[in-house]
């Protein structure tokens, strides 16, 4: 045997990390189980919906049902227009106004800029009154129109790309204007791809929201041709049409499949691109 003498191991309980560990696997089960219950019961017949049995017989009937019990293909096709009327809007406006505060000075900058934040501060929720009598002016409430405008300017983008502008040094933008470049080539050539992952990130976030949004769009939208999924999904499962939770599970899976899949095809871009655009 050898001379050394053993070193009791460390209990395992006295590292905090075991707490953490747990804890995240005890959110992490409470977050699924909604998830879970959504899947059993959408893929198993009514009566199945309060009780599990393991050899119970799966069917596709529930979704079917959803899909010709509402216009749920006129609600894809309005979130994803929706969606993607948002996203360019926000993208293109953001760049444009990040791009100034970064690198011009011009009078009452700073002010512009704090009034900018000052917008991140402000819930929608309080403007919901005169964002209606806006749209109810310019003539456009149920559109779709009128459910993006008031999101078009993103004070969360703008502050974004602004930040991540001012790190890109200054020799580049010298250099370029040394090669006769213009001021919206070096926006283009230069800021935009090495602010890629800010996009990517911010992209993210803004499809997230507005694919799941349904306090405004339910407010400013009359009809099936201007409304969401979020919406029509709550006007499917209201009490008139029945509440058959086999059916209302299937259709809320169906809205939310999208979302879903994405986050599973692509987590690793997902992460990546929030710890590179440094959002905690």
């Amino acid at each position: 045997m050898s001379g050394k003498a053993v070193r009791p191991s460390r209990l395992v309980y006295n590292d905090p990390t075991w707490i953490d560990t747990l804890a995240a696997w005890m959110l992490a089960l409470l977050w699924i189980l909604p998830l879970a219950y959504a899947v059993w019961t959408a893929f198993h017949p009514s009566e199945y919906s309060t009780r599990f049995e393991l050899l119970a017989p799966l069917t596709l009937d529930n979704f079917a049902r959803a899909w010709e019990a509402a216009p749920f293909a006129q609600y894809f096709l309005n979130t994803i227009l929706l969606v993607a009327m948002i996203l360019a809007c926000q993208l293109v406006l953001s760049t444009l106004a990040a791009y100034a505060f970064a690198r011009y000075e011009f009078a009452g900058k700073n002010i512009l800029f704090a009034l900018v934040l000052v917008q991140l501060m402000i819930m929608p929720d309080i403007l919901l009154v005169e964002n209606y009598k806006t749209m109810a002016t310019l003539g456009v409430v149920d559109t779709l129109l009128a459910i993006g405008l008031p999101y078009f300017a993103s004070a969360f983008a703008i502050f974004l790309l602004r930040q991540t502008f001012m790190g890109i040094p200054k020799e580049l933008d010298e250099a370029a204007r040394v090669e006769g470049a213009s001021a919206m080539q070096i926006l283009w050539r230069i800021y935009i791809p090495l602010a890629r992952p800010v996009y990517t990130a911010f992209a993210l976030v803004s499809v997230s929201f507005h694919w799941n949004n349904f306090l405004w769009p339910l407010i400013i939208t009359n009809s099936v041709g201007a409304r969401p999924l979020t919406v029509g999904l709550q006007v499917f499962s209201s009490t008139d049409q029945g509440v058959d939770w086999s059916v209302i599970t299937a259709a809320t899976l169906m809205t939310s499949a999208p979302l879903l899949v994405g986050f599973l095809l692509f987590q690793r871009q997902f992460v990546q691109s929030f710890m590179r655009a440094g959002i905690k």
